[in-house]
């Protein structure tokens, strides 16, 4: 399985972007797939998933009503529409897929088996 995250980049605060991560195969009809985010000096955290199965999505608290996880099976990609963003979303943002689907673990970084490399968002003041 491989993910190639993209669309990250520099955006003033209030602004917006959309992230795309791309997958081999069948990966994302086949798996749970996340997003994370990781500050400098700070730990990897979850931001938005996903189900494989009904397309249930989750996020974490400071994202809600801003950020929308969507998938396109037929182009196997996941996407991150980002809105309003404020300086501490900036962080490496990272997609994952996980094949366990599992509801109650779907937040952390231990269910998920593949990760792509990372893109950065930086949102300026």
């Amino acid at each position: 399985v491989q993910l190639q995250a993209s669309g990250g980049g520099l955006v003033q605060a209030g602004g917006s972007l959309r992230l795309s991560c791309a997958a081999s195969g069948r990966t994302v009809r086949s798996n749970d797939m996340g997003w994370f985010r990781q500050a400098p000096g700070k730990e990897r955290e979850f931001v938005a998933a996903v189900r494989r199965s009904g397309g249930s999505t989750y996020y974490t608290d400071s994202v809600k009503g801003r950020f929308i996880i969507s998938r396109d099976n037929t182009k196997n990609t996941v996407y991150l529409q980002m809105t309003s963003l404020k300086p501490e979303d900036t962080a490496v943002y990272y997609c994952a897929a996980g094949p366990r689907s599992i509801t109650s673990t779907i937040r952390l970084t231990s269910s998920y088996d593949y990760w792509g490399q990372g893109t950065q968002v930086t949102v300026s003041s």
